[in-house]
């Protein structure tokens, strides 16, 4: 079976522990492969226990690290506090925490009501504020300066407001601001934001049918004039753990493709894409980006 084909060299993990939360789908299904690859034990956090089982069987095929999977709701402080010392308890440490777990749903503000409000700003927020305290003070706080350590808290593109799903904007902002403060307070383990724009993954076919169609011609909003790839955020994720970023903290790196540099002044691209590296041997195309590319080739 094909493996993995990280940028990094084979061996940039080995003897770490990384949690990934949000690792049964998605970026986080990808990140957990290619932080796997590169010799990483792992331990994966997600609601579903079925989806962590399948990418632990996934990536046992290819590498031979150690996998634990970790059932948690992350907005609920007593369950991430009892699953950090679980994971404590069956690694012995954590190196590097990737709060990915999140979730929306598109909405126009005047709709939203105080419970889904709510239920948002715990997922993409509460929840991840959760995880990086209990990480720190079960465990990184007690190993300050002997190991290189780092958190990083994937938000998203939500620069100049995101119509459509405010509560998100909100919740991913008030997270960026979170990781700045606790770059910080918690230094010298290092917090960084990673913010993906338009990224072409499963999770696209979850939406319904008017927001597939919003999707279908997101590419001609970006500069670069396609979506990005799961694996193209993941590296940018192994790269913030990795010795090469051991004085990056309290930064944000953008993976959006310039979406939020265009202007209504300027073309958007010239209607040329930039070479794509797909390096995850299981990344597929999600059902809408294939439909709409089966819909433009029946138009030509």
């Amino acid at each position: 079976m094909n493996s993995f084909q990280s940028v990094f060299r084979s061996d940039l993990f080995q003897g770490q522990t990384i949690v990934v939360t949000g690792g049964g789908s998605g970026i986080g299904r990808c990140t957990a492969h290619e932080l796997a690859s590169l010799g990483a034990d792992l331990a994966l956090v997600g609601r579903k226990i079925e989806k962590l089982e399948t990418v632990k069987a996934e990536i046992a095929q290819t590498c031979g690290v150690k996998v634990s999977i970790h059932s948690c709701d992350i907005r609920e402080e007593e369950k991430v506090t009892a699953t950090v010392a679980e994971i404590l308890a069956e690694h012995g440490k954590i190196d590097h925490l990737i709060n990915n777990a999140g979730g929306q749903f598109p909405s126009p503000l005047s709709s939203i009501n105080a419970k889904g409000w709510e239920t948002v700003v715990r997922n993409n927020l509460t929840g991840g504020f959760l995880m990086a305290r209990e990480v720190f003070n079960q465990y990184m706080v007690k190993n300050l300066g002997k190991t290189d350590m780092s958190i990083t808290n994937i938000i998203a593109d939500m620069w100049n407001g995101m119509p459509g799903m405010g509560h998100s904007g909100a919740a991913r902002a008030g997270m960026l601001n979170f990781s700045e403060t606790a770059s910080l307070e918690w230094a010298p383990v290092r917090v960084n934001a990673v913010a993906p724009g338009f990224i072409a993954s499963s999770g696209m076919d979850t939406y319904p049918e008017p927001m597939k169609q919003t999707i279908m011609q997101l590419d001609k909003t970006i500069p670069l004039q396609r979506l990005g790839l799961e694996a193209e955020v993941s590296g940018v994720l192994a790269f913030l753990c990795s010795p090469a970023a051991s004085f990056i903290s309290g930064s944000c790196i953008r993976v959006d493709g310039a979406a939020p540099n265009a202007r209504r002044i300027w073309p958007v691209g010239t209607g040329k894409q930039n070479p794509v590296f797909n390096s995850f041997h299981l990344g597929g195309v999600p059902e809408v980006i294939q439909r709409r590319d089966a819909e433009r080739a029946g138009k030509k």
